[in-house]
């Protein structure tokens, strides 16, 4: 029996601009419709990374489950949801309503203009290893070879 495979893929979320709990539920529902067995990770409250002085704290989860979309579409439809939360761009690192992350599409690594996957610096980042480390701790990072718990405790070291 023949057929297209399903994918897991990592999505990040945050939120530090109006009502985030809900930004974040809305974001869970249309993720919902893209992925199957989509689990979310618990929300933490984190300060901004390289932004502006007195910003917002954000809100971030995780949310893993699998899909049957070509990585770039799957990017095209986490542009869609985030410009439908009101996500503007005026400028790197600005306060968004709604970002959404793609941090891993199974064991693929793609380095496209545009679409990086392994997200480029989600071994940096505690805000997204926490949350992924709760619903995907063991997902090997094809790039270093580590599991994300591991990744995760060496940021916590």
């Amino acid at each position: 029996m023949g057929g297209v495979a399903r994918v897991p893929v990592a999505i990040a979320l945050g939120s530090n601009l109006g009502d985030r709990d809900a930004r974040l539920d809305e974001a869970e529902d249309r993720l919902a419709v893209l992925l199957s067995g989509a689990v979310a990770s618990a929300r933490y409250e984190t300060e901004p990374v390289a932004s502006l002085p007195d910003a917002p704290r954000y809100l971030n989860e995780v949310v893993v489950g699998t899909t049957l979309l070509a990585p770039r579409a799957l990017l095209d439809a986490l542009h869609g949801i985030e410009q439908d939360a009101g996500r503007e761009r005026p400028y790197v690192n600005a306060p968004r309503t709604l970002d959404l992350d793609l941090i891993l599409y199974g064991d693929f690594v793609i380095d496209e203009p545009g679409l990086q996957v392994p997200h480029p610096r989600f071994r940096e980042r505690v805000f997204v290893l926490q949350p992924l480390s709760e619903v995907a701790g063991d997902w090997v990072d094809p790039v270093s070879g580590l599991t994300v718990r591991d990744l995760h405790a060496r940021l916590d070291a």
